[in-house]
């Protein structure tokens, strides 16, 4: 039975003290209802603060034993970490700069100090209970390095982390001192999970932007690890708001809402005290629609309800008065004996006045400046199953709208025309359309719920930790080292191609600058000085430079993917190419290095290679783009082939590659031991060419033809050390 670790900065059981007791309550939010809601094959296993400052070590004893049978495992900070960690460097300083308001943001070494130790705490409770076999499940913007600690002492564990609030551009991000460390944290992880295609993107760019490491297709791959980032848009506990007869109505608000309702129509707000909410943006939009609107005086009330939240905080201070301030002015200047514009309530409502507020509302204004998802303009869809009648007005800004924007009226929440036109459409749109509209979102909703979520969240998860455990590719050590070195040693004759670039030698943005060091010319002398090894050069290099740097060495080389081949210490050409079509190309290439700074081009024998190492990489792909499109009209009919490597673009004779010079050589005689090693996909023409029995190895965790993968240079190194006898 597999078993799921959940870690969240919050347990699902919050602990209050009363009168000197200690009592247990159910933490409210869509994690907890989705997470309680998996499939159970999986035996959880949840790690979190319970929100209470325990002190006492038999106190925190008694509550890990009253906890422990409901499968919960808490983490006990102190008064000084939820200070410094939590209302410090995760709120007043990830949370505003991941929202966009870096005006807030505070960048503070102390904090920071306490969000590295209270992420390693979480992680000293998680060594406690790790176990082979188990998948982990790190949640939000409170623990983002503790993938990168968990990765460290478990290196064979499945662990995914889902951000539940947005992650900015990589321009907003990189303005943060610890930008490095919070994304080498996120990135111990092998599955990462994003509410939006955004937000997703956005983290890409910036993990390729500062550690360098590239995607395909959301994959990237990190030593010998693919990590999966997607987009899991987070869902509700649909039926929970949908059905009005399984939350039983005994709130005595709830009747007092219905008498409002009859005789005037409601725009409901609800959110949180937070400055992404847009609360004053929503009141001033508010009052222009009543200016210019003066017909709809005393026939609508806009209903808002804001939830306290870090009153501590100076923001929301200045936040909370300046909304008081707000609102006061409305119903001061427009507010009659028998109406009231706003009706104002600085607090929470119980879940039955809520979800009655949900029914009753004929428009939901939702309007952050930014937000991660918002559940709130969902639940209110689902509260409308059985009515079919409501208005859903919903930001820009806001991860749910990608969702929604098929039935919502999407509006950007800076603007107070837009929020206008708005409330006047929905004001006047017919039943019908309501209904239609209401339907669209619903059939999402009821599909993709939180369920939905959690469920393939955990499932892409379980595919990816199957895949990686079950690929063809092997990595070449231990065992399947020794079984390599074993056949080696037995052979009397052994041909050995080898690739150079990120093979022997390690990228460089400057070509010319990775001219074999010391540790490369070793282990090829080495293995050259044995009698039984015939040793060749199977690059992409041209013959000038792969003369200068090895021609001292007795190996062979095959020059420009095989278009010069060195045998018996003399170079020759191979009959089947052609430079007749190189004027054209590089006329072509030329126009694209005057408009792409940084970019230039190599000059073969009979190739030209176009490279883009130093350059922004979309600018290199949508460069890439455009010169096959131009290309494609240029070459016709020759037989030519576009090859892209390692942010490089060669074009070559399509007669020519590094597989036929493989076997050029692999058909001379009957070799005891053939081994192919490189690192891109012209190397995959080398693995093809092998004989049955050849020893293939890529270098690097792509997709691959290849028997075995080494993670690169360095480990490329010792294997051949190993195949020499040297440590």
């Amino acid at each position: 039975m597999s078993r799921l670790v959940i870690i969240s900065n919050r347990l699902p059981i919050t602990i209050n003290r009363s009168a000197g007791e200690l009592h247990y309550h159910p933490s409210a939010g869509g994690l907890a209802t989705g997470l309680n809601s998996l499939d159970e094959d999986y035996n959880k296993l949840w790690i979190g603060w319970p929100g209470q400052d325990i002190a006492d070590e038999w106190e925190k004893e008694s509550i890990r034993n009253d906890l422990a049978p409901r499968k919960l495992a808490p983490v006990f900070l102190t008064e000084r970490e939820i200070d410094l960690y939590y209302e410090g460097f995760s709120n007043k300083t990830i949370w505003p700069h991941f929202h966009y308001f870096t005006e807030y943001t505070a960048y503070n070494d102390d904090m920071w100090s306490a969000y590295q130790e209270v992420n390693y705490k979480f992680f000293q409770e998680t060594e406690k209970h790790l176990r082979d076999g188990d998948m982990v499940w790190v949640h939000d913007y409170q623990l983002m390095l503790l993938p990168k600690l968990i990765r460290e002492r478990f290196p064979n564990i499945s662990i995914g982390f889902f951000l539940h609030i947005p992650f900015p551009s990589y321009e907003v991000f990189r303005i943060l001192p610890w930008r490095k460390e919070i994304l080498d944290g996120i990135l111990g992880a092998d599955q990462i999970g994003f509410h939006t295609f955004g937000y997703m993107r956005h983290f890409l760019s910036a993990a390729y932007r500062i550690t360098g490491y590239e995607h395909k297709f959301g994959r990237l791959h990190i030593d010998e690890r693919e990590v999966n980032v997607d987009v899991f848009p987070m869902g509700i506990n649909y039926d929970k708001y949908a059905d009005p007869d399984a939350n039983a109505d005994t709130d005595q608000s709830s009747g007092e809402i219905r008498k409002l309702h009859a005789s005037r129509k409601i725009i409901l707000s609800v959110d949180r005290l937070d400055y992404t909410k847009g609360i004053p943006h929503r009141v001033r939009a508010f009052k222009r629609f009543i200016r210019n609107n003066p017909e709809y005086i005393g026939k609508v009330n806009l209903i808002m309800i804001v939830v306290p939240s870090r009153a501590n905080v100076d923001q929301y201070q200045s936040l909370k008065t300046e909304v008081d301030v707000l609102v006061s002015q409305v119903n001061s200047e427009y507010g009659t004996f028998d109406w009231m514009p706003i009706h104002y309530y600085y607090r929470s409502l119980n879940f039955a006045a809520l979800t009655t507020l949900y029914r009753e509302a004929d428009i939901a204004l939702i309007t952050p400046l930014r937000d991660g998802m918002n559940l709130v303009a969902k639940e209110y869809v689902a509260a409308k199953e059985d009515s079919k009648r409501g208005v859903l007005i919903l930001s820009e800004m806001a991860g749910a709208v990608y969702e929604l924007n098929d039935g919502a009226i999407t509006v950007n929440p800076q603007s107070h025309q837009e929020i206008e036109e708005a409330l006047l459409e929905a004001l006047e749109m017919s039943g019908e359309e309501q209904q239609l509209r209401l339907e669209l979102m619903q059939v999402k909703l009821k599909r993709y719920d939180v369920k939905h979520w959690a469920a393939t969240f955990i499932k892409e998860q379980k595919k990816l930790k199957d895949k990686n455990r079950m690929t063809n590719t092997t990595h070449l050590g231990g065992d399947a080292l020794d079984e390599v070195l074993k056949k080696y040693q037995e052979a009397e004759e052994r041909l050995l191609f080898i690739d150079y670039d990120g093979t022997l030698m390690n990228f460089h943005e400057d070509p010319q600058a990775v001219n074999p060091d010391e540790g490369t010319l070793a282990i090829l002398t080495g293995l050259a000085d044995d009698k039984r090894n015939n040793v060749v050069i199977n690059s992409g290099r041209d013959r000038g430079t792969l003369e200068k740097w090895l021609g001292h060495l007795d190996v062979e080389m095959a020059a420009e993917h095989g278009v010069w081949m060195k045998e018996n210490g003399e170079w020759h050409l191979n009959p089947n190419v052609v430079d007749g079509w190189m004027p054209k190309v590089m006329e072509l290439l030329e126009n694209l290095v005057a408009r792409t700074p940084g970019s230039f081009i190599e000059t073969k024998d009979y190739s030209l290679a176009w490279h883009y190492r130093s350059i922004d990489r979309d600018l290199g792909q949508k460069r890439v783009r455009e010169f096959r499109d131009m290309l494609t009209y240029l070459i016709q009919n020759q037989d030519l082939q576009v090859l892209e490597g390692n942010k490089v673009v060669e074009i070559k004779n399509a007669g020519v590659n590094k597989g036929k010079a493989t076997s050029h050589w692999v058909g001379k005689k009957n070799w005891g031991f053939v081994l192919g090693i490189g690192d891109d996909a012209t190397d995959e023409d080398i693995f093809a060419a092998l004989p049955e029995s050849g020893v293939s190895i890529k270098v690097g965790a792509d997709r691959t033809a290849a028997k075995y993968n080494l993670s690169g240079v360095g480990e490329v190194r010792k294997m051949f050390k190993t195949l020499l006898g040297k440590k």
